[in-house]
Order: structure tokens, then C-alpha cells, then sequence
């Protein structure tokens, strides 16, 4: 990975927006660290591709021994300064002094290629028995992502290293695409009864929301049928409700014609009687 791409003109124009230490973008890693620190309780933690520190910062502020390292100089400069003792210039692929109760990896491993993610995920599992991972599985626009892949290519690069995906936690506070990979010693039987526990409710929910699905599109076509036939019925009766009137007024206009015709009637005859 070249450090020298994640320069201050990267972050200032990250994603169309500057990433740097703002109230948005504390807010965000704030709402990342504190479950992380209340559902695992982990004592310690290490960001890997940290950036400029701040889970590291939100973690450490909650009371866990936090650390981070990223590959770009930049970011680690602009880090809080009380943080910065705790953080460390390095790629994903060098080696880990220690190991770590947890390991955070958020959209940081579609920047390696291919085989650098790959050992990635070999020093991550080699380091920890717990990782919060997130990578987003479908943005090509990013320049510097070279190595965009769907969920099931992670799982399978974590799964070759003995950690697999923890289907009751999910830690979508990040991204929905956010996982959680653990390393608990479960026999493959065990692993393959919980997998198929989620896939026999993905698929009842998957049916569910089918069948919910075409419920409420009979419901649309039979309201939009029955806002056809009422338009319908109400166009039938506005041009039944226009001849009526046309008819009323051809009525009237002829009743006015007959009493014209009348009146005049009357006038020439009276005018016949004064001349005799």
C-alpha cells in the first residue's frame, strides 16, 4: 500500500466531505466504541487502520486499553495529542507484537490487494480470538479500492484461520455489512446447527416478507381496479349529467322559442283586429 495516496488532500476530499476530527465524524466513532466497550467488555483493543484514532480515543475514554496504527502518516499527526502515544505507523500486513482482546478492521482491507488482504487476515486471526470487520462489498467508485468483495469472500479468508462469523451479534451500528468474526473452539457440528438455525430464519423471514409482498400488491391492483371502475363510473355519470343538461337547456331554449313564436302570434293577430 502506498502511504503517500492517504495525504491531507485524500481526507480532506474523503467521499466528497472532509475527514478529520469534527463533531460528525466523532459522534460516529463515539457510536461504534460504546457497544463495542459494552457488549464485549474487551480489556484490550486494537484498531487496525485506525486513521486518526478516534475509536482508539472513544475507546480509551470508556476505560479499555485501546491502540491503533494506520499507513498514513498524515492521519496519525492529526490525531488528539494524548492519544498519539498509542498509535503507530504500520500496514495490516506487519507483524503484531501482542495479541488483543478484540480487533477493529473498518473499510480498511478493500485498499490491499488481493493477496495483501489475505495475509491481512492471517496477522489479524493470529493476534486476537475476536474482530469487528467491516468492508464495504460494493463501492468501485473509490479510487483506492482495489480489492471490492461481497461478505462471503471475508468469511471465507477468516474461516481458513478458525474464525467464524457470530450469527448473534451483529454489529450494524457500524455498516450492515459489519460482522463480527470469533474464534470459539465449537465443534463443526455445532458451527453447522447455528448456521442453519440462520438460514432457516432468513428464509421464514425471506418467505414472510414475500408473501407480505404480494399481499399488498393484490391490495394495490384491487384499489387501483377499484379507483379505475369509481373514475369510471363517475366519467359515465358527468357525461350522462352533461346530456341532461344539454337536454334541459335544448328544452328550454325551444320553450322560449314556442313562447316568442306565441307572443308574436298574438301581436299580429291583434294588430289584424285594430285595422278592421
Amino acid at each position: 500500500m502506498d502511504s503517500t495516496a492517504y495525504d491531507r488532500s485524500y481526507y480532506q476530499h474523503y467521499k466528497g466531505e472532509p475527514y478529520e476530527r469534527s463533531p460528525r465524524w466523532l459522534t460516529f466513532f463515539a457510536d461504534i466504541a460504546t457497544p463495542i466497550a459494552r457488549d464485549l467488555a474487551p480489556k484490550t483493543a486494537l484498531d487496525a487502520g485506525c486513521a486518526m484514532g478516534m475509536i482508539v480515543e472513544a475507546l480509551r475514554d470508556r476505560g479499555v486499553d485501546a491502540y491503533g496504527f494506520d499507513i498514513s502518516e498524515y492521519a496519525l499527526d492529526s490525531a488528539r495529542a494524548d492519544i498519539r502515544p498509542y498509535l503507530w505507523q504500520a500496514s495490516a500486513t506487519d507483524p503484531l507484537d501482542r495479541n488483543y482482546d478484540v480487533i477493529i478492521c473498518i473499510e480498511v482491507l478493500e485498499h490491499l490487494s488481493a493477496d495483501d488482504a489475505a495475509r491481512a487476515v492471517e496477522n489479524i486471526c493470529a493476534h486476537t480470538d475476536d474482530v469487528i470487520f467491516s468492508s464495504s462489498p460494493d463501492d468501485y467508485q473509490e479510487p483506492t479500492h482495489l480489492n471490492v468483495r461481497g461478505p462471503e469472500y471475508w468469511a471465507d479468508l477468516f474461516a481458513r484461520h478458525g474464525m467464524f462469523r457470530d450469527l448473534d451479534y451483529e454489529p450494524d451500528y457500524i455498516a450492515p455489512w459489519a460482522v463480527r468474526f470469533r474464534r470459539t473452539g465449537d465443534p463443526v457440528p455445532r458451527l453447522v446447527r447455528d448456521y442453519e438455525r440462520m438460514v432457516d430464519r432468513l428464509t421464514r423471514e425471506n418467505r414472510g416478507l414475500r408473501q407480505s409482498l404480494v399481499e399488498r400488491h393484490d391490495a394495490t391492483i384491487n384499489a387501483e381496479a377499484r379507483v379505475t371502475r369509481i373514475l369510471a363510473e363517475r366519467q359515465v355519470e358527468d357525461q350522462q349529467a352533461q346530456t341532461h343538461q344539454r337536454q334541459a337547456e335544448a328544452e328550454l331554449e325551444a320553450m322560449r322559442a314556442t313562447v316568442a313564436w306565441r307572443l308574436a302570434e298574438r301581436g299580429r293577430r291583434l294588430v289584424r283586429r285594430l285595422r278592421r
